[in-house]
């Protein structure tokens, strides 16, 4: 079971994932050894992850931001699992997710431009054996894009 302290702790490691244990523990009126016990815990139950570095794509030539709805042409176990094999290998695919509604997965790239993703659209995705269509939305302004998930 999880409570308050663990989540206080999960709360600030979301914002401030390279905080030492020993400032983490102040600011959880905790001492050090009791601190790191808990984030040992947290780890080894699942609760956290892993760590990462957050990266400004527009200073590593990734700021067009695209989002991109996919209709399979049958929703087989053999379709399913060649499209998400498929999509797992490519890095520009930040994140793909099956859907229930009017098509069967909602991807989210990072590329530098426009002529780079078209040129993905036609060379890569288009050629994912099941891919039926493809509706494409180009992000105009990125009002918010957070990580940190409300606990």
């Amino acid at each position: 079971m999880m409570d308050e302290l663990d989540r206080k702790i999960l709360r600030i490691l979301q914002e401030e994932g390279r905080i030492t244990n020993q400032e983490l523990a102040t600011r959880c009126a905790m001492s050090p050894s009791a601190c790191l016990d808990r984030m040992r815990r947290l780890k080894e139950r699942g609760f956290i992850r892993g760590y990462a570095a957050l990266l400004d794509p527009v200073l590593l030539n990734q700021s067009f931001l695209v989002f991109v709805e996919v209709v399979l042409e049958r929703t087989t176990g053999d379709i399913f699992r060649q499209f998400s094999d498929s999509v797992r290998m490519r890095p520009e695919i930040m994140e793909c997710h099956m859907v229930a509604g009017g098509f069967d997965y909602l991807l989210k790239l990072r590329m530098p431009d426009m002529i780079a993703y078209r040129r993905f659209l036609v060379e890569v995705l288009a050629e994912i054996p099941g891919v039926r269509e493809t509706r494409t939305y180009a992000v105009m302004d990125e009002v918010k894009s957070s990580f940190a998930l409300p606990i």
